[in-house]
């Protein structure tokens, strides 16, 4: 059966080894578990999974391996002896629970009945009034309500327990392939953090505090510090219209992001490709632009740029001069490109297209060649890769 359920995980494309594989089978050789899927789920994440933002693929593939096969601890749980059972529901009934089992013929009765439809039910049952299940009125199961019950399994209200655990896809927004939103952007974003204190001391300095207090015979003397900021600078310039109209939301998205994240944040726009001008008003992109120079003089070289769009165009609206669709270029696009370059130490370009997709256009060829390969798609893992070259 593990070898099946090994197939399975790589097969979601979870990177477990052989290795892993027999470290589970010792695991089980060695009766960590026994007898108990939920205990099962945890050993196995724990033993083949080595990175969190697998959990929600390791999540999807065990459920879909596990699906349909018998449930243990239901089985387990009809193989107990009867005096166990009735030893546990005494202890766990209090006598105004026992006065109304009554109304069910006692626990005899119950237990009885309780056998009868275990033996009948043959699929799982959410709801209803007779079958073994969760969220009905049936005197057996979970999650439901009946006066004289016997709670079979831990769903319902008490959350967390056997499928329930693998269902709940708490991991998702931490999955490499997910589509990208705000919250899992700050999380790739923040591998790009370089803390300092500057500015105006408005924080109090607890340990500072106690020590000069200490150092008065007990006279309280507050000490303030700088707060801690994240002290790296960032410039972002989005590509905007045309094609990259259909990732405006994703843009969006991560154009917010970074608002959370960066308190020296820059942004400008440009069409297509980076020429002699960028605007911060694309409705006034014609009137109010701000010379490439001026970016180039205005940023130091300490500062991380960011390039975001799709590098779909023609190829020569990068190597002729003229070659905008919207105006007429003095220098070539790849000319501004190399400057860019040259002026600062660390530049990535963000692409919102998948990553097999770049091969059929000719000018993203290009565009990844001069910005020396540094090109990353617009998903967590990509962010990830390139908030990594950003921060060296």
């Amino acid at each position: 059966m593990l070898v099946g359920f090994f197939d399975a995980m790589r097969a979601a494309r979870i990177p477990v080894s052989v290795r892993e594989l027999l470290d589970l089978v010792e695991a089980l050789q060695a009766h960590l578990v026994f007898a108990d899927m939920e205990q099962f789920y945890f050993l196995a994440r724990a033993v083949l999974v080595k990175d969190e933002r697998h959990y929600d693929k390791f999540d999807r593939a065990f459920a879909a391996y596990f699906e349909g096969l018998p449930d243990v601890e239901r089985l387990s749980e009809a193989l107990i002896p009867d005096e166990w059972l009735r030893l546990e529901f005494e202890r766990q009934l209090s006598a105004e629970d026992k006065a109304r089992l009554q109304g069910l013929g006692g626990l005899d009765k119950l237990l009885e009945t309780f056998r009868q439809r275990l033996e009948e039910q043959q699929k799982k049952h959410a709801g209803g009034n007779k079958w073994i299940g969760t969220g009905g009125t049936s005197p057996f199961g979970s999650g439901g309500y009946h006066p004289e019950g016997i709670r079979l399994g831990e769903a319902g209200t008490r959350r967390g327990k056997a499928v329930k655990v693998w269902q709940q896809r708490e991991y998702r927004n931490l999955d490499e392939d997910v589509e990208v939103s705000r919250r899992n952007i700050q999380l790739a974003l923040r591998r790009l953090r370089k803390f300092a204190r500057q500015g105006a001391a408005q924080e109090l300095d607890i340990d500072m505090t106690i020590d000069h207090t200490a150092r008065e015979g007990g006279l309280l003397d507050i000490q303030m510090r700088p707060e801690r900021r994240n002290a790296v600078k960032l410039l972002l310039l989005f590509d905007i219209g045309g094609s990259m109209d259909p990732h405006v939301k994703v843009c969006q998205e991560l154009f917010s992001a970074c608002r959370t994240e960066f308190k020296h944040l820059e942004y400008y726009y440009f069409h297509n490709f980076i020429y002699e001008a960028v605007w911060r008003n694309n409705f006034r992109r014609m009137s109010e632009i701000t010379p490439t120079h001026q970016l180039l003089r205005t940023y130091g070289p300490d500062w991380k740029v960011v390039f975001v769009g799709d590098a779909a165009m023609a190829p020569y609206e990068i190597t002729q001069p003229g070659g905008s669709v919207e105006h007429w270029n003095e220098e070539a696009g790849f000319v501004w490109m190399q400057r860019f370059v040259s002026h600062f130490r660390r530049l990535v370009w963000i692409n919102p297209y998948a990553e097999e997709h770049w091969a059929y256009s000719a000018s993203t060829g290009l565009v990844r060649e001069l910005v020396q390969n540094q090109m990353y798609p617009l998903t967590l893992h990509g962010l990830e890769q390139g908030m990594r070259q950003l921060a060296k």
